[in-house]
């Protein structure tokens, strides 16, 4: 009984309890996979009952994570596909902590989108960030959680993913030269241009879709389509 509420493994070499980070990031790309597929299914085809069963999914394993994660669904899945990876070891207290967060944006999320539902732009951002976390940490190993842990811990903080707890110098091949720095903001920038043409331009066919860019708008604009909307619907009279 005693080794349920031990949080985390103990490992030789190792001077806290640590969790696999394979695992974890296999968890949270597995979870990612089933959350964008929720919500592309709630927003083409208007079904909102696929979304319900994940966020209580998402929930109920989050709670589980935070509880005891030898026992989370997603992190079992996980551990299925990467057992015979090379494991590697992280804290287990700030990945707990991270996880807490997780646990504090799905609760509401539960409460207004499946017990009581109630949806609306403000709401489904929140899902939209939990699934941009869970992208971070599947794809780059980007814990956005430990990293805030670490602002609120007087001791340095260890066995971070990816080793970014340790102050240490940039190798040669992870710095940008200044032609590669170029190109990378040349990219970021044009990603987030096109990102905003799609939103303020394109025709929007969902109800999601146009509250998205009613709400980026300016005043002017936002004038111009009340009027256009209010023609429209005296013509249709």
């Amino acid at each position: 009984m005693s080794s349920f509420f031990q949080y985390g493994e103990r490992v030789e070499g190792y001077d806290v309890f640590v969790l696999n980070e394979r695992e974890a990031r296999a968890g949270a790309g597995i979870l990612f996979a089933l959350g964008l597929l929720s919500l592309v299914n709630a927003v083409a085809l208007g079904h909102v009952i696929v979304t319900k069963v994940f966020i209580s999914f998402f929930t109920f394993d989050f709670f589980m994570r935070v509880l005891q994660p030898r026992y989370s669904p997603s992190l079992l899945l996980g551990r299925f596909f990467v057992q015979n990876q090379r494991p590697e070891y992280v804290g287990a207290t700030q990945k707990r902590f991270a996880w807490g967060i997780g646990l504090l944006l799905a609760i509401p999320m539960f409460y207004l989108l499946v017990i009581h539902f109630q949806p609306n732009p403000i709401k489904v951002l929140v899902c939209i960030i939990c699934l941009l976390l869970l992208f971070l940490e599947s794809a780059f190993s980007i814990c956005v959680g430990c990293k805030l842990f670490g602002l609120f811990k007087k001791d340095p903080v260890t066995h971070c993913p990816g080793g970014v707890c340790e102050i240490r110098t940039k190798e040669p091949i992870q710095t940008f030269n200044l032609a590669q720095k170029i190109i990378l903001s040349t990219l970021v920038l044009s990603i987030s241009f096109g990102l905003y043409l799609y939103f303020t331009k394109v025709e929007s066919k969902t109800f999601l879709a146009q509250k998205i860019k009613i709400m980026m708008m300016n005043q002017a604009e936002l004038e111009a389509y009340e009027e256009e909307k209010m023609d429209k619907e005296f013509d249709e009279f």
